[in-house]
């Protein structure tokens, strides 16, 4: 039988020479392994960089990762009187490494278990052993029973599977980084995917009565939500065996048969959002914004009750013909506004009536109203569906009598209605117009300081590209979007979202982002405040570094759209745990990133990084005891990355497991030579992706070929 003391002298394979906070340095033996340890167990390569050494002291034994190896020419021989390399004392190198201190490992019921830090740091001469196969396995997985997500596995620790807590993992963010083609979609594609696959096989399924027929395994959804924002356009075929399937939404027009299209409309925008995109001056052409915002919500709130709509109504109008006041309306385009605006209210006017009780007091003065609509509208339409001017007479009955109905209600009826940044429905295309009332309302000339911005709107809404994402035929309201977009109930509809975000014009990509983003968090924290619970959602962004750029200066204080889009996410690193919001960034260029973004980031999975700046950044965000490991990063390979941070007790480096074809994402290499040399053909025709690029559907020629 092998005693304790003779089984770690086998294993013995040097001596601590000196001893820092950071750094351990140890004097190998003249016996030690100098390939292949074979007293382990099995097989080990040693010595080896990253690989893991012993330092046993009376509280467990210090774990320690090589970081330095190398030969120093003794002048000495190393025992004083006895020959150790040969017949005649003379010098001889020496083999030294480097050792840093990463955590201590115990023992407990025959099972080892690692701790972060260290107890205890060894001596000047202290014995340095090499653990063994169950020791080293222990090391790099942590042994934890949340580590419940599997990740792949550690090629220098016998290949031991390589597992992960999610609620560390995804609630406290995380940042995989590397170079273009070092994995990190391949990375992100697993780990979402072994996510929810491990969440399939957890789930407790309730017992089947007897003589009833066995239901499934994984026929219960697992409730998980991942909304993937995709600027490449690469995942929307990865996880369709998962769960319910994924829901996978695109920018028109669709390519994919299995994507429905992607909407985010205007209305959805708080005044914030609007002021980037419009480049509103934050002095002038803001708080006429805001005003306008805030009348249009009120006057078509749908969460609002009926008296409440039509008092909303009636005052957008009050203000439109303020516009008119003692003139009446002279020609074309007051005229034929004002006539199309009467008309619509008076539809509406109709609508509202219909749906009073017989004594409401708001009753009559409606009828009113709706007979003095009809005779002015009747009096001055033409046939061809335009109008005569209207008279000043004419337009000031319909405010007396609009006057009558307000004041059927309360003074401050105001502080009922909706606030400029209220996610209720709203006719977009009557915004523009409707500032110009507005301005014409507080006089001074205003018109003349609001008229950039409102030729800026008009135009992102005769965009033909955007009018699909932000006008669409069929506009959804705020609950179909929020469960098509977090997820179902229960995740009835799938456990993944991606958005592919290829088509999406540029102009408007970081608001679609951002303001995607700012519902998902709000919606969570409303979640949270009236159900006194989290609902775990985790928000994946590709290509962070476009998104979440640092903040620099532009000159004006009117913030663009990639303000907002950074200023969001940045609240989300901030605050999300406290809702259940996680962030996983991925970036080829962390060194490009908003530094609060990426500080609130307690997790990396770190791929073959060569940029100095990145690397520099990298070793400035992770702790001291993982740098040495860090100068492996220019060296890595294909679908090897280092996991350190909160999510693993020491740095480890992981193989992620490969996946098949129809689970990788989309972004291979492009074929070059088989393009060039014919083997992959590539047909082109200019024309259908000139008339798809410009939006033309029919089969016009050029003027020059028409002849």
């Amino acid at each position: 039988m092998t005693s304790p003391i003779s089984k770690i002298s086998s294993l013995t394979i040097g001596t601590v020479e000196n001893v820092a906070p950071d750094e351990i340095g140890v004097l190998l033996d003249i016996d030690s392994p100098r390939n292949t340890a074979l007293n382990t167990g099995v097989p080990t390569p040693f010595p080896r960089i990253n690989s893991f050494v012993l330092l046993p002291n009376e509280s467990g034994a210090v774990v320690g990762i090589v970081v330095w190896l190398g030969v120093e020419r003794s002048a000495y021989p190393k025992r004083q009187g006895l020959k150790d390399f040969g017949l005649i004392d003379l010098p001889f190198p020496l083999r030294k490494m480097s050792v840093c201190p990463i955590g201590t490992l115990f023992s407990k019921k025959k099972t080892w278990y690692l701790e972060r830090g260290v107890q205890s740091f060894p001596s000047v001469g202290d014995p340095v052993i090499l653990p063994t196969r169950d020791q080293t396995i222990a090391i790099v997985t942590g042994q934890g029973t949340d580590n419940r997500v599997p990740l792949g596995t550690c090629p220098i620790a016998h290949d031991a599977p390589i597992a992960v807590d999610p609620d560390k993992l995804f609630g406290r963010h995380l940042a995989v980084l590397g170079n273009t083609g070092s994995g990190k979609s391949c990375t992100l594609a697993s780990l979402v995917r072994s996510a929810v696959e491990s969440a399939q096989k957890s789930i407790k399924h309730p017992e089947t009565p007897a003589g009833a027929e066995e239901r499934p395994k994984g026929h219960v959804n697992p409730n998980t939500r991942f909304i993937i924002f995709d600027p490449n356009g690469e995942y929307a075929t990865c996880f369709q065996d998962l769960g319910s399937g994924c829901r996978v939404f695109q920018i028109p027009p669709i390519t994919n048969t299995k994507a429905e299209g992607f909407t985010l409309p205007a209305w959805m925008w708080n005044s914030s959002e609007w002021a980037a995109v419009a480049q509103a001056a934050p002095r002038v052409q803001k708080p006429i914004l805001q005003t306008a915002l805030r009348d249009l919500r009120s006057g078509s709130c749908g969460s609002l009750d009926l008296r409440t709509k039509i008092w909303g109504r009636c005052r957008m109008v009050l203000v439109f013909l303020s516009q008119f006041e003692g003139k009446g309306t002279i020609g074309w385009p007051h005229t034929n506004n004002c006539g199309s605006q009467l008309s619509a209210f008076r539809d509406d006017i109709q609508s509202y009536k219909a749906q009073l009780k017989d004594d409401d007091p708001l009753l009559q003065p409606l009828i009113g109203l709706e007979t003095q609509l009809n005779h002015t509208i009747t009096a001055n339409q033409k046939k061809d569906r335009t109008f005569h001017d209207f008279s000043d007479e004419s337009l000031s009955a319909i405010v007396n009598l609009i006057s009558k109905v307000l004041a059927q209600y309360q003074t401050k009826m105001h502080q009922f209605c909706s606030n400029e940044d209220s996610p209720v429905i709203f006719d977009i295309n009557s915004l523009a117009d409707y500032l110009e009332i507005v301005a014409n309302q507080q006089g001074n000339n205003t018109n003349q300081f609001i008229a950039t911005m409102i030729m800026r709107i008009k135009a992102m809404l005769g965009d033909i590209r955007m009018k699909d994402v932000i006008t669409p035929d069929k506009i959804p309201n705020l609950s179909d979007w929020l469960n098509c977009n977090v997820g179902a109930d229960c995740g009835s509809n799938g456990p993944v979202a991606v958005i592919d975000l290829s088509l999406v014009p540029y102009e408007i990509l970081h608001l679609v982002v951002a303001v995607s983003s700012r519902l998902i968090l709000e919606s969570l924290q409303r979640y949270r405040k009236l159900n006194s619970q989290n609902l775990p959602t985790v928000l994946v962004l590709e290509e962070a570094h476009t998104f979440v750029a640092k903040c620099t200066p532009h000159g004006d204080d009117i913030p663009s759209p990639a303000d907002m889009c950074r200023g969001i996410f940045e609240r989300i690193a901030r605050e999300g745990r406290k809702f259940g919001l996680g962030l996983v960034l991925s970036s080829q260029r962390p060194s490009e990133l908003s530094e609060t973004v990426l500080s609130q980031c307690n997790s990396f999975l770190l791929h073959r990084i060569t940029n100095d700046r990145d690397q520099d950044l990298i070793s400035r965000l992770v702790p001291d005891s993982a740098r040495g490991l860090l100068r492996e990063l220019p060296s890595l390979p294909t679908r090897h990355c280092i996991l350190l941070g909160i999510a693993s007790k020491v740095p480890v480096l992981v193989e992620v497991k490969r996946m098949e074809d129809g689970q990788r994402p989309e972004s291979d290499d492009p074929d070059f030579w088989k393009v060039w040399t014919n083997e992959a053909p590539r047909p082109i025709d200019w024309a259908k992706i000139t008339k798809d690029w410009i939006g033309s559907s029919n089969d016009a020629v050029p003027p020059q070929e028409a002849k």
